[in-house]
């Protein structure tokens, strides 16, 4: 048997049959049962669902995991009368009008569309980003348990980093090529490697900032496995965001932020260790990608010089509402990149070229609103003194907000997901605190 550190995997739209219909429908109906026992219990539910696609298509549309879960907390809550009365509470107004523009905005972009279907399809993403944020929100509200919570989000992370660290045995899903050599990087669960470091953004502000005030073994080997997968995706600007949310962790906790961290620094030398090791194998320290030049093998996607350019050019072209939301993969060729289909590894450039200017702004106005809401009035002294979801999802947002600037990550829902759950407890939190 031979080893193979890259194995391509390919994607198939796979339709919805019988069995997995049955099987989405009970995850729904278990949901909605569990949240209207407990709204805490369907919050969890959601946690551990959100890295687990299971997508099949049906009707133009996919059917995954977590928007059954979703639709199934939705109902659940309908059981408590009156609980969508806490949305008009501060701070969550706010940060469900600047996502209804950020989504009006997407759905404007038709009028520049040449696929309006891809149009639809991310205006519909961002509204699934509202409802989510909606449910964690009002779940938390109605029963904050921080125990059962720290316990889904340790438990899913584990199985997210395990995921991800198997693939150094069986292959990972994409590499750095160099010179003979092929070093993997790993993605688990999620889309790729990027994704991977990006989902770790939020995975470890969470366990982080919860291990300043409540530390256990599962949280201690979680933000361990975490930290050790999120170094083995040798994503630069994942390790970048790493150290923003132990900045941040450590800006909120002072001195015993560092023992309470130990078990993230520990899985930091363990993935640093196996990327020496896979140095030695590649007989080179090129693998620590400490260059800013672009590989010369891109893996079919393109490099950033190629895409950002691309993008610049589409939003010349269609300054106002741009080429529309969801369309920049499909017109590279117009626009001189041939042989590659992605995103424009920017979030800010991808919604200028997709979205103009409108879109654009919408996208600032947006980042802007979720990083004051968290960061207002936090002196250093209050930092310290609020809810470690409140430090979490600062943390989380000033990670992503600057790591999207060489990647786009909202684009994908375990990533968007993951972010705005945090963002709903998190504003949940912030307003108990008042």
């Amino acid at each position: 048997m031979t080893y193979h550190s890259v194995v391509d995997r390919f994607s198939f739209p796979v339709p919805l049959d019988p069995l997995s219909a049955v099987l989405f429908t009970a995850l729904f109906l278990g949901v909605a049962y569990l949240t209207a026992r407990r709204p805490a219990y369907g919050l969890c539910a959601l946690v551990l669902a959100i890295p687990i696609a299971y997508s099949h298509d049906v009707l133009r549309t996919t059917v995954t995991a977590p928007k059954a879960a979703l639709l199934g907390v939705a109902l659940g809550l309908t059981a408590y009368r009156g609980c969508g009365q806490a949305l008009r509470r501060p701070p969550a107004p706010l940060l469900l009008w600047v996502l209804g523009i950020y989504a009006l905005a997407t759905a404007l972009s038709i009028a520049g569309s040449s696929h309006c279907s891809a149009t639809i399809r991310e205006t519909l993403k961002a509204v699934e980003y509202g409802v989510l944020f909606a449910v964690a929100y009002l779940c938390y509200a109605l029963d904050p348990d921080d125990a059962a919570l720290l316990r889904a989000a340790s438990v899913a992370t584990i199985l997210v980093a395990l995921s991800a660290l198997g693939q150094e045995l069986v292959g990972a899903p994409s590499g750095l090529f160099i010179g003979p050599a092929i070093v993997p990087r790993i993605a688990g669960l999620l889309e790729g490697p990027n994704q991977l470091a990006a989902y770790f953004d939020v995975a470890v502000a969470m366990l982080g900032a919860w291990a300043l005030a409540r530390r256990s073994a599962l949280l201690g080997a979680a933000l361990g496995l975490a930290v050790c997968a999120d170094v083995l995706t040798f994503s630069r600007a994942g390790l970048f965001g790493l150290l923003v949310v132990a900045g941040t962790i450590v800006a909120a906790g002072g001195k015993p932020a560092l023992r309470a961290l130990r078990p993230g620094l520990l899985g930091l030398i363990a993935g640093l260790a196996g990327a020496a090791g896979w140095a030695i194998y590649a007989h080179t320290p090129g693998v620590m990608r400490v260059s800013f030049e672009p590989s010369v093998y891109a893996g079919g996607v393109g490099n950033r010089r190629e895409l950002w350019s691309a993008a610049w050019r589409m939003w010349l072209a269609h300054p106002i509402f741009g080429v529309g939301a969801g369309n920049f993969e499909l017109l590279l060729p117009r626009y001189g990149v041939y042989g590659v289909r992605t995103h424009a590894n920017s979030w800010y450039l991808q919604s200028l070229a997709e979205g103009g200017i409108v879109l654009f702004s919408a996208t600032i106005a947006l980042v802007g609103a979720v990083l004051a809401t968290f960061s207002r009035g936090l002196s250093l002294a209050r930092l310290r003194a609020a809810s470690p979801w409140v430090v979490a999802a600062l943390a989380a947002s000033l990670a992503l907000a600057l790591h999207q600037t060489v990647d786009y990550l909202v684009f994908y829902t375990k990533v968007g997901d993951a972010w705005w759950l945090l963002l709903g407890i998190g504003a949940a939190a912030l307003r108990s605190d008042a």
